[in-house]
């Protein structure tokens, strides 16, 4: 189903775009203090958007229908995960956010099952459900409480997890580059819009934390992490990035332990366990469905031999 060299080549890519999410948290939580929300990821994804471009130039030729509404559409569901996560910051805690929004891990399955009307490996589920578990551990506190914020959050968490399952669906088809191109700068386009509806009166200050983030986040973060998404994904499943990119947390609390000086503890340490295990889970899958795939190619190969 997937070659080996580039499902492995796609695996340390996805891997190094949650790490370069993970350890941009700090910052971004940093520069969101000092510049309005919208108007911060309008600056960012649009600092993006210009960057890509520039490889576009030779390629705008390409740009269709076929590249062009996907890429609207990847973009309305990447805003909807932007949006409804920072709005729900607003009314609920980081470590219930942090938890709902790695939902996504199990939610990936479940949509993608329905759109393809087939049941993921009993592999594959073990492996998201131990990675949101972990994903669980290292976010929660003793004191949970649900409040309309979470709510909020779960709709982040679906929009997130579309975003995979699209990109899965798409990006074998299109050139990547354009399509990370197009979503990359509807996000830019629709932030704008809501910072000057929602915004407007706010001052908008370039502060050192700012900078900090535009330059942390704008190309690493953004551009050339979501155009390696949309180019890598295609040599996997939606269901095992998912679970690749529940190593965010993992990074992040690495990050804030170098960083910060926070510490995981023994729960944060057994939830990064849990996550780095359903990764390996989510692995296993993906390798028993090469080979079984690989043994039914053999055996019609061989009936053909014999008639």
């Amino acid at each position: 189903m997937y070659d080996k060299k580039k499902r492995i080549k796609a695996d340390i890519s996805l891997i190094i775009v949650a790490f370069i999410w993970g350890i941009t948290f700090v910052t971004v939580k940093n520069a969101i203090a000092d510049m309005a929300p919208y108007t911060f990821i309008a600056i960012r994804f649009a600092i993006a958007f210009i960057f890509m471009s520039l490889f576009c130039i030779g390629i705008f030729k390409e740009l269709n229908k076929k590249i062009f509404f996907p890429g609207l559409m990847l973009g309305v569901f990447l805003f909807g995960g932007y949006a409804f996560q920072t709005i729900g910051l607003q009314y609920t805690t980081a470590s219930n956010a942090g938890f709902i929004t790695g939902l996504s891990v199990v939610i990936v399955p479940l949509i993608y099952s329905i759109i393809n009307k087939t049941l993921p490996s009993k592999t594959a589920l073990l492996g998201a459900f131990s990675a949101a578990v972990g994903v669980g551990l290292l976010s929660l506190k003793e004191n949970y409480t649900f409040n309309p914020g979470d709510f909020l959050m779960l709709l982040c968490a679906f929009c997130f997890a579309f975003h995979i399952v699209f990109v899965g669906c798409y990006a074998s088809k299109v050139n990547t580059t354009l399509l990370s191109t197009i979503q990359i700068g509807t996000v830019a386009l629709i932030s704008g819009i809501a910072g000057l509806a929602f915004e407007s009166h706010l001052p908008i200050r370039f502060t050192t934390a700012v900078w900090v983030g535009l330059l942390t986040t704008a190309i690493p973060a953004t551009a050339l992490a979501f155009f390696v998404q949309n180019t890598m994904q295609k040599y996997t499943t939606p269901m095992h990035t998912a679970v690749i990119f529940s190593l965010e947390p993992v990074f992040a609390g690495i990050a804030g332990y170098f960083l910060l000086g926070e510490v995981l503890g023994f729960r944060g340490l057994l939830g990064a366990a849990l996550v780095f295990l359903g990764m390996v889970l989510s692995e296993l899958s993906e390798i028993q469905s090469c080979t079984v795939i690989r043994d039914i190619k053999d055996i019609v190969v061989e009936a053909g031999k014999k008639n």
